[in-house]
């Protein structure tokens, strides 16, 4: 029986377990790939408070995830399959064991939202991509296009004009939801094209991509890019399916809960993206751990 069972191990569930584990509880991280979520496939972290430098999200995971380990936390490689939290036993299931604990904060983020758009699932991994720090050195040379218009596909069209010949920024509107600073890091490139007013309507290709069809919106004309990737960066989605029932959901799936981080069921918490709030960054996920496990340490007194 654990104190603490803490559902995902990016920078929410990491900080919480660090805060756990250091205030004497019982906790175990489980997590279904590798420490850090996100914030481990971000090229570099700009904005994390602590480093006069850019910091590589992967050093920063991992330092989170060896300061949890060091103070005691528990980690597993485990997929959450069931989730039974309404009684005072909480009960997380896994395709081989059942864990129990007294309290639960589910951190288990977002994933990136599909455009749904014809092509798109056909050429996932040839040239469809959602994590442009990811695949993005896979194009050098290469002409690509980003779709969106808020902080990552800013960001994602800057990182690629470091590999790329060009980038084409597609957004549905004339104006940006990202901050004015990237927009205009943007607008200086001369690697990156806005094609404003527009959505992609088609990915096209033999066996990997070589057009993105675009329709603007306003005059309804359609162009053909010729690029060979295609990043979607159109926001997330809140992997929330496996708590839905059983905890408060909010209309676009998020959890809700406010800035203590409980849900409407008691002893269990939650972190992170995964959480109704305004703005969804690395330090507001971490500080939302640190407040989920103590919360949890109030809990279990």
């Amino acid at each position: 029986m654990y104190d603490i069972i803490i559902a995902g191990g990016g920078p929410a569930g990491l900080t919480s377990a660090i805060y756990g584990a250091r205030g004497g509880l019982n906790v175990l991280v489980l997590e279904r790939s590798f420490a850090g979520g996100q914030m481990a496939i971000s090229h570099t972290v700009e904005n994390y408070p602590g480093f006069e430098n850019d910091v590589p999200g992967a050093l920063l995971a991992n330092n989170m995830h060896v300061q949890a380990t060091r103070l005691g936390a528990e980690f597993k490689n485990e997929l959450v399959k069931e989730f039974d939290i309404d009684g005072d036993v909480k009960k997380l299931h896994t395709r081989n064991e059942v864990y129990e604990a007294r309290t639960v904060v589910l951190a288990m983020g977002a994933t990136p939202r599909k455009l749904g758009i014809a092509g798109e699932e056909d050429f996932i991994g040839a040239g469809v991509s959602y994590c442009a720090t990811c695949d993005g050195a896979f194009f050098k040379g290469a002409n690509v296009a980003v779709i969106g218009g808020g902080n990552t596909a800013l960001e994602d069209a800057l990182f690629l004009a470091r590999y790329c010949e060009k980038v084409y920024l597609v957004h549905r509107r004339d104006t940006f939801r990202a901050q004015h600073a990237l927009v205009k890091l943007a607008e200086e490139n001369d690697k990156i094209e806005f094609v404003l007013d527009s959505t992609g309507t088609v990915i096209q290709g033999k066996f990997t991509v070589d057009t993105l069809v675009v329709e603007n919106l306003k005059t309804k004309e359609k162009q053909d890019l010729k690029v060979t990737g295609v990043f979607v960066a159109v926001g997330q989605q809140p992997t929330t399916e496996l708590v839905r029932g059983k905890v408060d959901l909010d209309d676009k799936g998020y959890i809700i809960a406010g800035e203590d981080c409980k849900t409407n069921v008691p002893g269990v918490f939650c972190a992170g993206d995964i959480r109704t709030k305004e703005v969804r960054q690395i330090v507001t996920a971490a500080a939302d751990g640190a407040v989920a496990s103590y919360g949890c340490e109030l809990y279990l007194l």
